[in-house]
């Protein structure tokens, strides 16, 4: 077994682009078990051909921080040598994880050299259900400190790379996940998403991603390392998302980790009412985020889906951005004091349940009259990987500074009414990924999923 900072890595070398497969070129989830299902590949080639993939690309990268590959390569055996009697979803399928989610003997340190040697001692519940169906773990891969930034970089495991462009962020804090599926190392990870922690790295790294509808997936086992290994709440706003390389990967993460069952609709395009939102009164976006957005509209409209810029029905957004981060500082500082000394008091924090859930209500009234809100996942497109954190600086959009936080305007348009958006890879600018999410009702996971599969078909076909 090979713990944090022991992964093998070779000597960077002075460059910042590299040939990484493509999206098509290697085979994803379920594709993978399919072959092994077939007798095309044995769980042991898979896990191998992998760990291959890691060791001769990560020393560019540093997606993978933490390595069980001995732990891997035994699993793989045992699964060559013993297959199980019904068909498992994912059997033999080689996989990372987000470092935050606890794998048993392996650290969970979120970032924080005070908890490097926090080692967990049972996996966490979206480990334990993908390991039931078949998948096998490689390992963990890298995350800002407190996955706490559009970065990930951090004390204990150094810097992720993106791997389009190594002097720029993979996003975070599910950056190194995204990375890692990117770069073809694995065909799927799982990560965690409050302020687009996984809807972020996909956009920036041009994967595909996915915001549960909270509550949809156990975090049990998702707990910060100053717990001591003892249960916590679920947190507000946070959820545990999939990535990966195709829809339906998402789809099959999804149903195999999920708490409820969910329903699927069939609705094309041609039958959907779609709300497009590129303005937004907390922050604009780029023209390098807004061109590509603008060209998959035009072929929604080929497709025949109706299409509006505008409603009504929308909410306040610059009312609902401005409780969004304030609920969200509250969360993620656990109701310390804030940057002014003010300790946020028990009315307060009702109050803001009570907003969030008038909120929510505004969101189910509009999705009475629309399918699907369709939105950039952030305003920009990769950023320049730099030393301190995007969310206390500025961010340059259309040539103007913008405070970094404002660009949190866009992931808070679902996370604050709990909706589930999946975000999609659409087009590049300059050799950069750009991805829209798409938005839809709570646990309509599925839907989003699926008609983002749609889009997907209809802009490369």
């Amino acid at each position: 077994m090979t713990l944090a900072g022991g992964c093998p890595r070779h000597h960077r070398r002075e460059e910042t682009r590299l040939a990484y497969p493509t999206l098509t070129q290697l085979p994803g989830a379920l594709e993978t078990a399919a072959m092994i299902a077939r007798g095309e590949l044995s769980p042991l080639e898979a896990v191998d051909s992998a760990i291959n993939r890691i060791e001769r690309m990560d020393a560019h990268i540093n997606a993978v921080v933490v390595c069980d590959f001995d732990r891997a390569l035994d699993a793989a055996k045992v699964a060559t040598s013993n297959r199980p009697s019904k068909q498992l979803a994912l059997f033999g399928v080689p996989m990372t994880i987000k470092e935050s989610f606890d794998i048993e003997a392996l650290p969970t340190c979120w970032g924080h050299a005070a908890y490097a040697d926090n080692i967990a001692k049972r996996d966490s519940a979206v480990v334990r259900k993908l390991k039931d169906a078949g998948a096998i773990f490689l390992g963990k891969t890298n995350v800002p400190p407190d996955l706490a930034d559009w970065q990930s970089a951090n004390p204990v495991y150094g810097r992720t790379h993106n791997p389009h462009d190594h002097g720029r962020s993979p996003g975070g804090s599910s950056g190194g996940s995204a990375a890692a599926v990117a770069s073809g190392m694995v065909p799927c990870e799982f990560g965690t998403d409050i302020g687009g922690s996984v809807r972020v790295p996909a956009h920036f790294c041009g994967i595909w991603g996915h915001k549960t509808s909270w509550g949809l997936i156990s975090k049990e086992g998702h707990e910060h390392p100053v717990m001591g290994g003892r249960p916590a709440h679920d947190g507000v706003l946070s959820i545990a998302g999939p990535l990966a390389r195709n829809a339906q990967d998402l789809s099959a993460l999804v149903e195999l980790t999920s708490q409820i069952p969910l329903r699927r609709r069939v609705k094309t395009l041609a039958e959907c009412r779609l709300l497009v939102i590129t303005d937004h009164p907390s922050c604009p976006i780029d023209n390098t985020v807004l061109r590509p957005m603008e060209d998959m509209i035009a072929e929604l409209e080929k497709a025949g889906a109706r299409i509006d810029r505008s409603s009504d029905r929308l909410p306040d957004l610059a009312r609902q951005n401005s409780d969004y981060v304030r609920m969200l500082s509250i969360a993620m500082a656990r109701g310390a004091p804030g940057k002014d000394g003010k300790r946020a008091s028990a009315t307060d924090w009702f109050d803001l349940l009570d907003l969030q859930a008038r909120n929510a209500r505004a969101w189910e009234d509009l999705f009475a009259v629309y399918d699907f809100v369709i939105a950039p996942p952030a305003p920009v497109l990769a950023i320049q990987s730099s030393k301190g954190s995007v969310f206390e600086s500025d961010l340059e959009i259309n040539g103007q500074a913008r405070r970094g936080v404002d660009a949190l305007a866009w992931a808070g348009l679902a996370t604050f009414p709990n909706l589930p958006a999946t975000v999609l890879p659409i087009g590049e600018h300059s050799g950069l990924p750009c991805g829209a999410q798409i938005v839809g009702p709570r646990w309509s996971d599925l839907d989003t999923i699926g008609i983002a599969e749609e889009i997907g078909k209809r802009l490369h076909s």
